[in-house]
């Protein structure tokens, strides 16, 4: 099994906490993973980008030139990343800020409104955990109580507070993704 993942999207989209906490999950699975972040200098609203590659033999580059799978945050993910993925990849994109998308017959695109469900979940702070959610309920790599779990450890104590949230977050994109296919 090897699994390449390019997550992107915005700084302050939580990008690169929903790739930690993935790696997390599948490290706790005794599986091999990398996670290589790259974000701009920008606090907020600069590109932010991570890609996991995970597997059960052994890891070589920490990169990818066409990653089997994508997590999309916004329309400029899209724009500037989705052509990258490998021939029959699935990519996972937030249709509520990437409401329009190029046609690629080779790949499996499926759309969840995550910032609109984490909207109505009570924090748009949560999309990134929906579109994890969404991602391993379409990919299962990992469970959604294991994700729960690593964000047990994960999320510093001034964030405690949300740990429940996020993992309704989790679910609802869990149940999105199942709904979109």
């Amino acid at each position: 099994m090897r699994e390449e993942l390019f997550m992107a999207g915005t700084g302050g989209q939580g990008v690169l906490l929903a790739g930690q906490v993935l790696a997390q999950a599948v490290m706790e699975k005794d599986l091999n993973v990398s996670w290589f972040p790259i974000y701009s200098p920008e606090v907020r609203g600069g590109t932010t980008t991570c890609t996991l590659v995970i597997t059960d033999g052994l890891l070589g580059s920490p990169i990818t030139g066409h990653p089997t799978t994508m997590l999309l945050m916004d329309g400029r993910a899209v724009d500037q990343h989705l052509a990258r993925i490998a021939p029959q990849g699935l990519a996972v994109v937030n249709m509520t800020l990437a409401p329009r998308l190029p046609s690629l017959p080779d790949v499996k695109i499926v759309t969840i409104p995550a910032t609109d469900i984490a909207i109505t979940l009570g924090s748009e702070r949560t999309a990134n955990m929906v579109m994890l959610g969404a991602y391993v309920a379409l990919h299962p790599v990992v469970e959604i109580d294991e994700l729960a779990a690593a964000l047990d450890v994960l999320l510093p104590e001034r964030h405690r507070k949300y740990l429940q949230l996020n993992v309704r977050a989790l679910q609802a994109g869990a149940d999105a993704a199942q709904q979109a296919t």
